[in-house]
């Protein structure tokens, strides 16, 4: 096999499906591919070639590519689009400690998470400030809490929904009975 045929051979699948995301992404913002390798550094023929499914990129390239393109680097990462219908069926709560489950992470452009936390009798959880910008979502399904911010915290029932600023500490406190929250987390893309 001779040189150039060896630097056309096809990249791994993870590396091809990159490769569509990026074009995709792209697209999707009506970005032109000489406009993108401006933005990221890189020649035209190299994302050229990576949205052809030609190439193996390093994850510093991707990381750039995302910052460029404003969207999450594990967007470009996803093989598939999102489905049309996600089904997640219901799973059984830990009795002693709390459980967090992500449900949902939704890109494109933005970062937004679907968690559900559970906690048992009183368990009190620290939430880690996150990201600057995000807001937190919270949404009852059953029992009570306290929760929020550590400075403003509210006493929270079913039904009720709570939203503030996730980049500060806070935290989640139940008493005497255990709570089901679905929790939202809004956070603003870098770019």
């Amino acid at each position: 096999m001779s040189a150039p045929d060896r630097d056309r051979r096809p990249a791994s699948s993870a590396a091809a499906a990159a490769g569509a995301q990026i074009q995709r992404r792209r697209r999707q913002r009506g970005m032109s591919q000489a406009e993108l390798a401006r933005r990221t550094g890189l020649s035209k023929a190299t994302l050229s070639q990576l949205e052809a499914g030609m190439g193996n990129p390093t994850i510093d390239t991707l990381d750039a590519i995302a910052v460029a393109l404003a969207i999450p680097l594990t967007d470009l990462l996803t093989r598939h689009g999102d489905p049309a219908t996600v089904h997640l069926p219901s799973t059984t709560a830990a009795e002693e400690d709390p459980t967090r489950e992500l449900l949902r992470r939704i890109s494109g452009g933005h970062s937004l998470e679907i968690w559900r936390l559970r906690l048992p009798v009183n368990t009190t959880v620290d939430g880690v400030p996150h990201a600057p910008g995000t807001i937190e979502h919270l949404l009852v399904a059953s029992g009570r809490l306290v929760a929020g911010p550590a400075d403003d915290p509210r006493h929270l029932a079913p039904g009720d929904m709570l939203a503030f600023a996730g980049d500060a500490p806070h935290s989640y406190r139940t008493g005497d009975i255990p709570a089901d929250v679905t929790v939202v987390i809004a956070s603003p893309v870098a770019g």
